[in-house]
């Protein structure tokens, strides 16, 4: 077995959890120095617009709960489009005359400015990666006949919209390269049509295919068409996702109302069925979703009419996700038994024959397994750093790719046969090196760093453990400039998600190193409910134990003040998403720790969070629902909506969310932003923000992350003064 290390660009390697670059200081330009001089505090409000409340009041198991702002859930009425523009006539210009508002627009632009890779893959000896030269709204996505071969532009969404909100959602070359079936997403929505693009002529094939939002695409061997998963349609020109999907074959060069209907589980109202294509096409394998805990597989033989599927996991008793075929056997990686991950094999041959563990659970974590050139590329979080091992079939170490950074690594995508790979290292002070791996060889080389024009040498990253409030040791992330004085005097962000099993690894964000040249601190934890060491830390912040989640979160606020980094004057909380609810809960329950916070897009009305979509329904594996008692009053106890109080002193904060926004729809902010402004008892403002034309954040323009950004680092350098 040979060991490979592989020293981070940007600094030498470090011992223990500490990050030390090189001792050669920068000098600050004065666009780095003037926003911390020039910042003053949050003007005062007058006052609000005007929210009706209205009397609705559930009863759940014999409480009755009231629901004042239940009207603002009808986002397409005009009485809501109205109060919606009244809060956007508050907070905009508000946000535009906060003393560093335009300083920050202007050191964004500056740093979002340069060359942008994604990591590259292969499919029959074609290459294909994503570009952005600098301040493009959206990136484009290249075509090379080889590695060294001159790449062309395959696909450029920045010329399918004037705004740039039109973007690349997602994409699957077929077997051999010929086709490429891509998604668009307009304005931010969830939804998708597909389109196939001929890899030679550049040119679209006529077929396109819409009621699409979460769905893989799994190609024939030949290409002549895909197998993906769609909504009903709903009767009236569109498709209904409060139900579940159903799998579809798309035969290329006809039209979607001739796509065949290949399965759907018509007595499982939740299960989700989604397609992969194996053992050369004469096998359907089908994983049922309903949840982030546990999922099914099945299998349909593609040969035989009228074939009734066949279990290959039935148990739900863990995470089964397929990472690729050998003749016979299929390799999935899998949680059953096994909370950090194992790899397992299946031979299948119209039947489960036979089941074994390739690779077997650690103390590591899984995070991800690829197969190609009959080699498994194992990725794995240790303390929430990556290691990379590779395997043969038979689960002998052949490899230990090593990293000498606190850092993160993507890639290792491609076809089975692909000779060479690629992967990416980041970090919070690392924008990026690209390396091609030789599979046969196991030899590494630098193949693209990316380089922002920034010098790092001034930062430092180090990670910690405190205790959470039941004594559970939490690890975080804290970066900041050499030489900061822990005296409380510091203005720092929080960053937490906790939740759906997702991992919070160091990367790279230009918006964050703006914040960071301040010299200010940025702390990220890495909390209960995420799935940085597995699915028992995932289950502990779920359901009836997801307040600890939150104690995670205050515990690491107590932390940093305690430790002198910042005081609770001084410090801000971010989070979007599940994290916003994590930042609306926090700020909820412990209005005094924070200064500022920023939640974005987040579920809010959690009695109420299920009831949009089936996807929405999908959550409850994290949440639990309020149909059930227990849960309900774990719920109740916790939503951010329900728990404010009339007359308190809440930190300032400014509510972020997007009018297309359909997967935490925006009325969770509306209601929440209604009621915190309703209850505030201080002057420090409670703001809503609505984008336009966007979503939950995915494919949002380049032009206007920044002006988010600079609205959101204004906001904060005022409150935290």
């Amino acid at each position: 077995m040979k060991k490979t290390l592989l020293k981070g660009a940007v600094c030498a390697a470090a011992t223990g959890l500490i990050l030390a670059c090189a001792n050669n200081e920068s000098v600050p330009s004065a666009s780095q120095t003037s926003m911390q001089q020039d910042s003053a505090a949050l003007p005062i409000l007058t006052g609000y617009p005007t929210t009706k409340k209205v009397d609705h009041v559930d009863d759940y198991h014999g409480t009755k709960v009231a629901d004042p702002y239940r009207w603002l859930e009808d986002e397409k009425s005009e009485q809501v489009k109205s109060w919606v523009g009244e809060q956007n006539a508050l907070a905009r210009p508000y946000l535009s005359t906060l003393d560093t508002r335009e300083q920050y627009k202007t050191r964004l632009t500056e740093l979002w400015d340069y060359e942008k890779y994604s990591t590259p893959y292969m499919v029959n000896d074609k290459l294909f990666y994503s570009y952005n030269d600098g301040l493009q709204n959206q990136y484009v996505l290249y075509i090379a006949d080889s590695i060294n071969a001159e790449p062309e532009v395959l696909i450029d969404p920045n010329t399918l919209s004037d705004d740039g909100t039109v973007s690349l959602a997602s994409s699957e070359v077929s077997p051999e390269a010929s086709y490429l079936a891509y998604m668009l997403s307009d304005g931010g929505t969830d939804w998708k049509t597909i389109h196939v693009r001929n890899t030679a002529t550049k040119s679209d094939l006529p077929d396109i295919i819409k009621g699409v939002k979460f769905s893989n695409i799994a190609w024939l061997p030949d290409e002549t068409g895909f197998f993906y998963s769609r909504y009903p349609e709903n009767g009236e020109a569109g498709y209904d996702d409060s139900q579940s999907v159903s799998i579809y074959f798309h035969k290329l060069g006809t039209l979607q109302s001739e796509d065949t209907h290949v399965f759907s589980f018509d007595d499982k109202p939740t299960w989700n069925p989604y397609p992969s294509v194996i053992q050369d096409g004469k096998t359907l394998l089908i994983s049922v979703f309903e949840g982030y805990q546990a999922n099914g597989v099945y299998a349909k033989s593609l040969t035989e009419a009228n074939a009734e599927i066949v279990p290959i996991f039935d148990r739900w008793d863990g995470r089964y996700d397929l990472v690729g075929e050998q003749e016979n056997d299929l390799f999935f990686t899998s949680t059953a038994n096994a909370p950090t991950g194992k790899v397992i094999k299946v031979r299948f041959d119209a039947e489960v024959k036979k089941t074994t563990t390739v690779i077997e659970s650690k103390q590591e974590t899984l995070r991800n397994v690829s197969l190609m050139g009959e080699k498994l590329f194992a990725q794995y979080l240790k303390d929430v750093k990556a290691q990379v091992s590779v395997f043969d079939l038979d689960g002998t170490k052949v490899d230990d790719i090593a990293f000498s950074d606190i850092g993160n690594v993507s890639g290792f995508y491609g076809s089975a046969d692909s000779d060479t790979t690629f992967y990416k290292l980041t970090g919070f002070t690392n924008p990026g090196q690209v390396y091609a791996y030789d599979v046969e060889s196991g030899q590494s080389t630098l193949f693209k760093t990316i380089d922002t024009g920034v010098d790092y040498a001034d930062y430092i990253t180090k990670q910690v453990f405190y205790q959470s409030k039941d004594g559970t040791k939490i690890p975080m992330f804290i970066v900041h400039k050499k030489g900061l004085t822990l005296d409380g005097s510091n203005k720092a962000l929080l960053y937490g998600y906790g939740g759906f099993n997702i991992s919070l690894t160091p990367s790279y964000s230009v918006s964050r190193m703006v914040w960071l040249e301040q010299g200010n601190v940025l702390a990220i934890a890495n909390l209960r409910g995420g799935g940085e060491y597995g699915q028992q830390w995932h289950a502990a912040g779920t359901k009836l134990r997801k307040q600890n989640v939150f104690d995670d979160f205050i515990s690491g606020a107590e932390f940093l003040i305690d430790k002198g980094y910042t005081s609770s004057q001084k410090l801000g909380i971010q989070g979007g998403s599940n994290g916003g609810l994590l930042v609306a809960a926090s700020l909820t329950q412990r209005p005094d720790l924070f200064g500022a916070a920023l939640p974005a897009v987040g579920v809010l009305d959690m009695l109420r969070y299920h009831t949009p979509s089936a996807n929405a329904r999908a959550w409850s594996s994290d949440y639990g629902l309020s149909e059930n008692k227990d849960e309900f009053e774990a719920l109740y106890a916790y939503s951010p909506l329900h728990n404010t109080q009339a007359g308190k002193c809440y930190p300032a904060t400014l509510v972020t969310t997007g009018d297309h926004d359909d997967r935490v729809v925006p009325w969770h902010s509306y209601k929440f932003a209604a009621q915190l402004q309703a209850d505030q008892g201080c002057d420090n403002p409670i703001l809503l923000r609505v984008e336009t034309r966007a979503g939950h954040g995915a494919g949002t323009p380049t032009w206007m992350r920044i002006e988010g950004y600079a609205d959101q680092w204004a906001f904060l350098e005022a409150a935290l003064d």
